[in-house]
């Protein structure tokens, strides 16, 4: 396991515990609410559909626009992720499958394969037509900014709710928690339980 993918991963989900110091309000379990289902749409729409399976066409700037918004879910950038889905469709089930609970435990298929030195790497040979995209590339190396952006909006979304509202009782530091840490968690295993439920309990179409 490597050690510099795994304390990102628990600070996450220890970043939810602030919960317990800034308590709960409305406007934070709707931030929350939104921005999960926001980012759910961009791994979905964009991670998924766009680079994965190149399911539609963009223009270029648009194109860039998907890939830093789905950097923002918080599971590396694009070309890593449809790298390693793609290997995953090609042998699916399999002992090449980098995620199947079928060949290994359902933690791993949940959240440990990630976390391991073999699967840190890109699988080039998977994203031929996306691996001379320079603008993608150059993202990938820096694909933890769009995440920490989104979370600095979290906190100054909560600030200025604060200010303009003061009856709803909110403030940075609980928009930051519920936006930011509760909500990145729970997309996690989200889109996690694809990989190990749907795969020990789905049918295959």
């Amino acid at each position: 396991m490597d050690p510099w993918r795994l304390v990102p991963f628990v600070g996450m989900h220890l970043g939810c515990l602030g919960v317990l110091w800034t308590g709960i309000s409305g406007f934070a379990v709707a931030l929350a609410v939104l921005m999960y289902v926001a980012r759910m749409f961009f791994i979905t729409a964009f991670y998924h559909r766009y680079f994965s399976h190149r399911a539609f066409e963009s223009s270029r700037p648009l194109r860039f626009l998907f890939a830093v918004l789905g950097c923002t879910a918080g599971q590396r950038g694009p070309l890593w992720w449809a790298s390693h889905h793609r290997q995953h469709h090609i042998h699916s089930d399999t002992e090449l499958d980098p995620h199947s609970p079928q060949t290994d435990t359902f933690w791993f298929s949940h959240v440990l394969w990630f976390l391991t030195r073999d699967a840190f790497s890109i699988r080039w040979g998977q994203i031929g037509d996306l691996r001379k995209i320079r603008e993608l590339v150059w993202l990938e190396r820096v694909d933890w900014l769009p995440l920490v952006a989104f979370a600095v909006l979290c906190f100054f979304l909560g600030e200025w709710a604060a200010a303009a509202y003061p009856e709803w009782q909110t403030n940075g530091w609980q928009a930051l928690v519920w936006g930011f840490f509760i909500s990145t968690t729970v997309l996690y295993h989200a889109t996690y339980t694809i990989n190990s439920l749907a795969h020990r309990f789905g049918k295959r179409r």
